[in-house]
């Protein structure tokens, strides 16, 4: 039987490929996701690894000897997956490992409407079913005999791209230079055709679709990985550059100087426009974004609701209270008329049309969304999680202007700073956020917690 608890994650499956997984397993993925959905019809969609095209594949196959009708996409990205599935009302499955080296890959589901599949809608079933199978090697029949599914292709790239161009129009903006860093990963296939017929002078990084990621991993939010982009867009003149990661489902920011546009600035942005289309509506933001997002939600007319991290809780979240928009410390940007589900392209829009709308530079922009000192997230590698975080709380508790909750980690809340630490769910790690009124309690706080972590 396989062993899939290193396999199937909070909210998605992701493993090395052909180690912890392979085609066969997919094909269990593809009957159990079936299954489990008890769908008719599905989706599924896949990025430029290697590996990829076979795996979805084999899910396909695996889903049609079920009796499910097929619809292919090809390459896409993640967010063009759940177009697809908000359209076309079906189930999806997207085969990308996101941000991960080239020798991983993995599965992304969802229910019709881009609806999430997590842990607690219908992760865990699937994977029981495929531990259950691959003990026999193959699925149980079904209780009535099926006829095979179909499998048919389908390219929805420019319905995807018409769609994000009506909820942002940029036709009329002036005209803008925007240097785009595409990673090797699907931002290279989505941006060229979002991109077409708009007053944008494109200026491309790594658009060759390689899951090898021959020139700098498809994670922006490492530092180390948007260099490029920030010297390009210095060397060139640009108005502002964007990055993509390898699914190209998030999307980071830097100004005309090269200069990082925290994602919290970033969503504090979109959320003042897009309460003025949906005064007074509902903003989601998880507990690591800065203070700034709720100050500004407020002032902008609209309820500003803080939830746990990780993409499943903030579309349950939106989902609930009807929100128009939600954002993540981690530049997931989700919105209502997006079936609710994360699109960085979406975002980049936005922030294309806010810039267009003003004629002074991006920095000065984004400079009254950057209210507050922040440390960017932390990680320390322990043994201990638990004992460590405990022990940290053990160190605040008693603290009479600190306030403590632990909706995702632990909290710690004063007048003047507040810091978040919280445990992967994937890694040995605590990961510490903290933010203040300025640079130097940002880092005699950080410093603090630290000390306690790492002892």
């Amino acid at each position: 039987m396989a062993d899939l608890s290193q396999l199937v994650k909070a909210y998605d499956v992701r493993g090395v490929v052909p180690d912890q997984w392979d085609e066969t397993l997919a094909a269990l993925f593809g009957a159990a996701f079936a299954q489990v959905t008890e769908a008719n019809a599905i989706v599924i969609g896949h990025d430029m690894r290697p590996s990829s095209p076979g795996l979805s594949r084999a899910f396909a196959k695996g889903a049609a000897a079920r009796g499910v009708d097929v619809t292919e996409i090809g390459l896409c990205s993640t967010d063009e997956l759940y177009f697809a599935s908000g359209a076309l009302d079906l189930p999806g499955a997207m085969f990308t490992a996101s941000h991960n080296p080239a020798q991983y890959n993995g599965i992304k589901m969802c229910r019709a409407g881009a609806a999430p599949v997590g842990q607690d809608t219908g992760l865990a079933e699937i994977r029981a079913l495929v531990e259950r199978w691959s003990e026999t090697g193959a699925p149980e029949g079904p209780e009535k005999p099926v006829a095979p599914g179909s499998i048919t292709q389908r390219d929805v790239l420019a319905d995807y791209a018409a769609h994000l161009r009506n909820l942002v129009n940029l036709t009329a903006s002036r005209p803008l230079k925007v240097v785009v860093d595409a990673g090797n990963g699907m931002g290279g296939h989505t941006v060229p055709t979002v991109f077409d017929g708009l007053p944008i002078d494109l200026v491309p990084l790594f658009f060759e679709l390689d899951g090898t990621f021959p020139n700098h991993e498809a994670n922006p939010l490492d530092p180390k990985n948007i260099v490029d982009l920030q010297q390009k867009v210095r060397e060139t003149g640009a108005d502002l550059g964007l990055a993509f990661d390898g699914d190209a489902d998030r999307c980071f920011v830097v100004d005309e100087r090269g200069e990082p546009i925290p994602p919290s600035a970033v969503t504090a942005l979109v959320a003042e426009r897009e309460l003025a289309k949906h005064p007074g509506g509902t903003i989601i933001h998880n507990c690591i974004t800065s203070w700034s997002v709720p100050e500004i939600v407020k002032e902008a007319g609209g309820t500003a609701v803080r939830t746990r991290v990780g993409h499943s809780f903030i579309k349950a979240e939106m989902a609930r209270t009807g929100a128009i928009f939600g954002g993540e410390h981690s530049a997931h940007y989700y919105f209502r008329d997006f079936w609710n589900a994360d699109t960085g392209m979406l975002a980049a829009l936005h922030v294309l049309a806010a810039l267009s709308e003003q004629d002074g530079p991006l920095s000065q922009l984004v400079s009254r969304y950057n209210r507050y000192a922040a440390s960017g997230e932390i990680n320390s590698i322990v043994d201990d999680q638990p004992g460590r975080a405990d022990a940290v709380k053990a160190a605040y508790e008693n603290r009479a202007d600190a306030q403590l909750d632990e909706l995702d980690g632990l909290t710690v809340t004063t007048p003047t700073w507040w810091f978040n630490l919280r445990a992967s769910n994937t890694e040995p790690l605590l990961r510490l956020n903290v933010e203040a009124r300025d640079a130097e309690t940002v880092d005699r706080v950080r410093d603090e917690v630290l000390a306690i972590v790492r002892a």
